[in-house]
């Protein structure tokens, strides 16, 4: 009769760990940053927005040379979507996220990611080159991996330091 007992005891200790869910991995998080990057490259906005979970935040700030954050506003995935089809329509836009950090959380539960990243617009008047340090945050949602929300600020490019 132990047999039938060890696999009711380990059943009961691993039944917490299956209720969970699948714990995020580095290359998971690491592949959605990228998956993210080529569809907003690639003026893919159904793509780029389908990376993101339902009640995902925008957050846009810049660092004053006093270093001080000058917050921009918050967004939500509608509202970023709209303002990204006017950015489109406006002029070629680039970006080259560099991965800095990805961590996972003791659970598996959710992770972190911090970028350096590069904005190319092209327009009618001038080129312009934006320079921004990003987190994300990124969660496991019924419909998978998703981003949870996005915090861009805005910093001054250095030459060499950020692409």
């Amino acid at each position: 009769m132990r047999g039938p007992l060890t696999l009711a005891f380990l059943a009961l200790l691993a039944g917490p760990a299956l209720a969970a869910g699948p714990r995020l991995t580095e290359p998971q998080v690491r592949a959605l940053a990228a998956r993210q990057s080529h569809a907003w490259n690639a003026g893919d906005l159904a793509a780029y927005f389908a990376t993101f979970a339902p009640a995902a935040r925008f957050t846009d700030q810049a660092l004053g040379n006093d270093n001080r954050i000058a917050p921009y506003g918050v967004s939500t995935l509608a509202q970023a979507r709209a303002q990204s089809r006017k950015t489109l329509a406006r002029g070629k836009v680039r970006e080259t996220a560099t991965l800095t950090a990805v961590s996972v959380s003791p659970d598996g539960a959710s992770a972190q990611a911090a970028a350096d990243v590069v904005t190319e617009i092209a327009s009618e008047g001038a080129p312009r080159r934006v320079c921004a340090r990003r987190a994300e945050t990124f969660a496991m949602t019924p419909a998978g991996l998703r981003a949870t929300g996005q915090t861009d600020t805005i910093v001054r490019c250095r030459a060499g330091a950020m692409g």
